[in-house]
């Protein structure tokens, strides 16, 4: 039987696609003190790179795995965050017709809650772009064209109502409007790229799936 040998984590891990992580696994140690993280000249390592929900982990040598790298975003992204820019702005567009029109108090409410998120929503989709060297909006796109957003007459006929009136058409128009989005953030899980972006249309989409509930039970229609 071979010797007992020190065993030493280094206790470092890292991580495969955010998902998958590689934990630094025991290595021979003459003596207690800890073993510090190899540099990129040492010579390789075991590690543990976990399976997928009822599959075994694999241990393997350091030198042959490759953490993966996020695919570049790609023109669906470009696309979609450009023009969800132009739908979350109508969307808060309307929004703030409420407050002065609107009669029901969980319609002003939840267009007060409309306003607060999407808001911030536009300023991460900006920041997004310009990070990556892209404009804010394509001459080329017709917004008219995109899933729930209301044309101009639907919106001269919201700014002209009152009471009861803006708020059938406010609800009526915003769950259609929230539907697109979601239409578009479908668009954008099946085409996209960027990891990041998914991320937060996957929020968006959440998020509007909670407040097409809430407008259904305010009753108004």
């Amino acid at each position: 039987m071979q010797h007992r040998r020190a065993l030493a984590l280094t206790g470092a891990t890292l991580a495969l696609s955010g998902a998958i992580g590689l934990a630094w696994l025991a290595r021979d140690s003459g003596d207690d003190r800890p073993v510090s993280a190899p540099s990129a000249s040492s010579s390789p390592f075991r590690v543990i790179i976990p399976g997928k929900p009822g599959e075994s982990a694999v241990v393997t040598d350091s030198d042959k795995v490759t953490p993966p790298t996020n695919p570049p975003f790609n023109k669906a992204d470009v696309t979609y965050a450009q023009m969800m820019i132009a739908h979350h702005a109508q969307a808060i567009q309307m929004a703030e017709l409420a407050p002065d029109r609107a009669a029901d108090p969980g319609v002003k409410n939840l267009a007060s809650r409309i306003s607060a998120a999407q808001g911030p929503e536009i300023g991460a989709l900006r920041a997004w772009l310009a990070d990556r060297g892209q404009p804010e909006s394509d001459p080329a796109h017709d917004h008219a064209t995109m899933a729930g957003m209301q044309s101009t007459q639907a919106m001269a006929e919201l700014t002209a109502a009152r009471g009861a009136d803006f708020d059938r058409r406010f609800v009526t128009m915003m769950t259609a409007h929230h539907k697109g989005a979601q239409t578009m953030v479908g668009d954008l899980l099946q085409q996209g790229s960027d990891l990041k972006l998914s991320e937060m249309g996957n929020e968006t989409a959440i998020e509007q799936v909670s407040e097409i509930r809430r407008m259904a039970e305010l009753g108004v229609l």
